[in-house]
């Protein structure tokens, strides 16, 4: 039975993981393809990244998209912890129920709704769309991700440690700052990598949103892509999966080495 089991397992992890990474590995291969047809291998050739880095509107759009990302996932961040704390510390307060709707609701929202709620609202305060609306629409779907991971993390953490350094006579921020935050860190930085990949990706809320100057990525290859693949979209869906791969690695690295750099302190704090 335990063999039969372990089989269709193995078999399924391995359908599974073919089916989401084939698909990828082949855009990959095929952007270093020396004919314009994407489907027709010709030899190996990087000319297609080169003619990339010479298409001003991709790169622009690529800008763009990284701005928005990165200044959309550092608030989104920040908001979304302070949501998470509030929900885990303080308990029942008042509109605590509407609180943690208005949070949560992105996250069972269809985008579709979110974006068009979004443009109906700028539209009312005669908000000029462009890159402030992205940004600001990624902030809002966005930061409850953040909430969700760092809420798992608060609702495991030892308040002990907090309630040592009060009674040391340290005040309440910076025993957030000094105790809480290094704990907690590595659920902020999964909950940053999660929106910045998240904002990185979105097509619908940012179609939505967007105004004159402010093209994302996606959007630009969308549009393209309507017209025929082309290499130079491959070359470009390359650079953005080795971005996010590059920046995940690291940031899994960052927080291994501060879980272990944790566990060492908590030995060495038991031992003392």
């Amino acid at each position: 039975m335990r063999k039969g089991l372990s089989w269709f397992n193995t078999t399924s992890i391995v359908l599974g993981f073919t089916f989401l990474y084939l698909p990828i590995v082949l855009l990959v291969i095929y952007s270093f393809n020396a004919s314009r047809l994407v489907t027709v291998w010709a030899g190996f050739s990087v000319e297609w990244y080169w003619k990339l880095f010479q298409n001003q509107q991709l790169l622009d759009a690529a800008w763009v998209t990284l701005r928005v990302a990165f200044l959309s996932a550092s608030v989104a961040t920040v908001l979304g912890t302070l949501a998470a704390i509030a929900l885990t510390r303080y308990g029942r307060f008042g509109g605590r129920m509407l609180f943690s709707g208005m949070v949560y609701a992105p996250l069972v929202m269809p985008e579709v709704i979110t974006g068009l709620s979004l443009l109906l609202l700028f539209v009312a305060v005669n908000f000029d769309r462009g890159f402030w609306t992205i940004t600001l629409a990624h902030i809002t779907f966005t930061m409850c991700f953040v909430s969700v991971v760092v809420q798992s993390r608060l609702v495991t953490f030892d308040r002990s440690l907090e309630e040592a350094a009060l009674d040391l006579g340290c005040r309440p921020m910076k025993t957030f700052f000094v105790v809480t935050l290094p704990i907690i860190l590595p659920a902020v930085v999964s909950g940053w990598m999660l929106a910045f990949t998240l904002s990185l990706d979105d097509l619908v809320i940012a179609s939505f949103t967007t105004g004159p100057g402010a093209t994302t990525l996606p959007m630009r290859i969308y549009s393209q892509v309507r017209l025929g693949v082309t290499p130079e979209i491959n070359a470009a869906c390359t650079i953005l999966i080795a971005i996010v791969t590059v920046v995940v690695v690291v940031a899994s690295i960052i927080t291994k080495r501060q879980e272990v750099e944790r566990q060492k302190a908590e030995r060495l704090a038991a031992a003392g």
